[in-house]
């Protein structure tokens, strides 16, 4: 019994110095700056943070859980837009507020997270360093912690700041794409030769051998570039402008034949975990290419694809897979506009 009552008692001390401490010696709210700097111009920025269905689907906060199901309210941007988030499997729930908005350069949210009344306070400022290049900073200014829980201050900097870095590698991967899709749409100059360095991609797709009879190759094309583009969104999760234009990769001069092998796939930034042996992915190396971007029925890409051959053929280059790029939806009885590349090399 005597044993009990000393243990007691020392824990009492215990307990006692560590509040003690942390009422002396730890702050009862954390308030930080974290800044970060992206290649990209601060509209296409801005406009990722101050739509918060946007801003949900990089934003690691929210992407790190497959279990997050949330809730959005109108306005869906700018001031007044809201979201409230539920993770059972993480035991997690809250709201979050977008309560100011100066347009292009300041935004303030609230977050309450859990059954907290005490809101986090995340101002964050944007500047562009140039046109292409963009400063975000944030000013946080989390809720006051009750004496004993005042050692969760020593993380939560840590902690908001790992956030961030995976956050923004999501954004690259976000606005690289929308970047790379309206720069491709304003360099369109049709049926003119060009040449254009291809950097490395990395396509989720699926092979196909099929017959090659006009009607029946377009639409099997439209058939499988479908197949990809749902497993794509729906069987990964994967947004509109988390993922490049769909890329088909044939033989050059496979036209002529009577059966026809190709690979069509979704560039996506990484290779993630797939269940559906049907598809893979298969890696473009950096090239250099002659390009034609063609507009019209899908039989007519035949005569860009000899312009093409025969412009290697006379420059003395050697050539490798054509690359049909579709910059818009191939669709049934629709025309393709595309852009066809020819990869060369000495």
């Amino acid at each position: 019994m005597r044993f009990f009552k000393i243990l007691a008692v020392i824990v009492i001390l215990l307990v006692g110095a560590y509040a003690a401490s942390m009422y002396f010696f730890v702050e009862e709210n954390k308030n930080f700056q974290i800044e970060k700097e992206v290649d990209y111009p601060l509209d296409k920025v801005f406009s990722q943070f101050n739509n918060l269905q946007h801003f949900t689907r990089w934003n690691n906060f929210f992407t790190s859980s497959q279990s997050m199901d949330i809730d959005y309210y109108t306005p869906y941007e700018g001031k007044g837009s809201s979201i409230s988030y539920v993770d059972t499997k993480n035991d997690r729930e809250g709201e979050m507020f977008i309560r100011y908005e100066n347009l292009n350069k300041t935004l303030k949210y609230q977050l309450f997270e859990d059954k907290n009344e005490n809101p986090t306070l995340v101002d964050v400022k944007f500047k562009a360093i140039s046109p292409e290049r963009t400063k975000i900073i944030w000013y946080v200014h989390t809720p006051k912690l009750s004496v004993l829980r005042r050692v969760e201050n020593f993380w939560t900097e840590d902690r908001f700041a790992e956030n961030i870095d995976k956050s923004m590698a999501n954004l690259k991967n976000v606005l690289g794409n929308k970047v790379e899709k309206d720069n491709q749409m304003a360099a369109i100059k049709y049926d003119s030769l060009m040449v254009e360095k291809e950097e490395e991609k990395i396509l989720l797709g699926i092979n196909i051998s099929t017959s090659n009879k006009k009607d029946a190759l377009y639409k099997n094309v439209v058939m499988n570039y479908n197949k990809v583009y749902n497993y794509v969104t729906m069987d990964l999760g994967k947004k509109e402008d988390e993922f490049g234009y769909s890329v088909l990769i044939t033989d050059a001069d496979n036209y002529k034949d009577k059966e026809v092998s190709y690979f069509i796939g979704i560039p996506l930034s990484k290779k993630v975990g797939i269940t559906d042996n049907n598809f893979s992915f298969r890696t473009i190396n950096p090239t250099q290419d002659y390009v034609v971007y063609y507009k019209g029925n899908y039989a007519g890409r035949i005569k860009a694809i000899q312009q093409l051959i025969q412009k290697a053929k006379k420059d003395e280059m050697r050539f490798g897979d054509i690359r049909q790029t579709f910059i818009e939806r191939p669709t049934d009885d629709q025309n393709v506009n595309m852009k066809i590349s020819l990869s060369v090399y000495k």
